[in-house]
């Protein structure tokens, strides 16, 4: 008989699940949303649904290169929100529409 601390107990199979989940949320997102900054959430969800899988990896394999490589990634992803939302401010103030179909007007 099973007692009831293995039922509270998480596995690494709970940990990529919800990593999934939120992986699959985002590219619903993605997909779907027409909105720059909607899009930009997105990205960002996956980007941290991933994070999330990475250090389950390396804590349940006791090995730390996985928790290095999310620290690269953040480091990326804090560059990607810098120049994203300096881009996107940079439309609000020029009264340019922040829908993806309308960006074409950046040509000119």
């Amino acid at each position: 008989m099973e007692t009831f601390e293995s039922f509270l107990t998480i596995g690494l199979s709970h940990y990529l699940t919800v990593s999934i989940i939120l992986f699959c949320l985002g590219v619903l997102g993605l997909l779907t949303r027409r909105n720059l900054i909607v899009v930009y959430m997105s990205l960002e969800l996956m980007l941290n649904a991933t994070n999330l899988a990475l250090v389950a990896f390396s804590y349940f394999n006791k090995n730390l290169d996985g928790q290095i490589m999310v620290m690269l990634v953040v480091t990326v992803a804090a560059a990607e929100v810098a120049v994203g939302l300096a881009l996107i401010i940079s439309l609000a103030r020029k009264k340019l529409p922040v829908w993806i179909n309308d960006l074409n007007k950046l040509k000119y």
